[in-house]
């Protein structure tokens, strides 16, 4: 019997070892489970992320869209826009208090975010130094994401960025 299943089994071997490595190692494929990126990336949408995007010496951009650990719960992956790097200052600041509409601001000047669905809500004004090796991220449904503004730690590290998400596969095909 078990002779019979390693001979069936055999023939597969290398294509299940090439899509291990893949996956362990080039890949990386997410479920996104909330709608804190809508409306770029809709609930429920499937993504490819490229695991080795910054592994030789290229380092994240803002504006990228990255998989990668939590930093409150290593054991939950997030999804997310860059939006602070490394030695900036970011400040979300209220600017219009009747309507409690804010912007961010990376180093004193606002930035275009024209993925922003709505305008950002701001309860309160916020301000953030971005440490080396670290990146500040927030989800593009801003009035609806718990993002770096809600963390314990506001900061995600380099190490743990998974991948830079490539495509959505899964509620429509999208590149970023």
């Amino acid at each position: 019997m078990i002779k019979k299943i390693l001979k069936e089994i055999k023939p597969m071997l290398p294509v299940i070892i090439i899509y291990w490595f893949f996956a362990s190692f080039v890949m990386a494929n997410a479920v996104v489970p909330t709608g804190s990126m809508e409306s770029t990336i809709m609930t429920k949408s499937r993504l490819i992320g490229n695991r080795l995007a910054y592994k030789f010496g290229t380092d994240p951009e803002r504006k990228d869209i990255i998989i990668f650990k939590a930093p409150d719960d290593k054991s939950v992956y997030y999804v997310k826009r860059i939006i602070g790097m490394p030695g900036d200052t970011v400040e979300i600041i209220q600017t219009d208090p009747d309507s409690k509409i804010g912007h961010v601001y990376i180093n004193g000047h606002p930035i275009n975010e024209d993925y922003l669905n709505e305008p950002m809500i701001v309860l309160e004004d916020m301000k953030f130094e971005v440490p080396e090796n670290s990146y500040f991220c927030m989800g593009d449904n801003r009035n609806n994401s718990y993002d770096a503004r809600y963390w314990k730690t506001h900061f995600v590290k380099k190490e743990e960025i998974t991948a830079r998400v490539l495509f959505q596969y899964w509620n429509g095909f999208k590149t970023f």
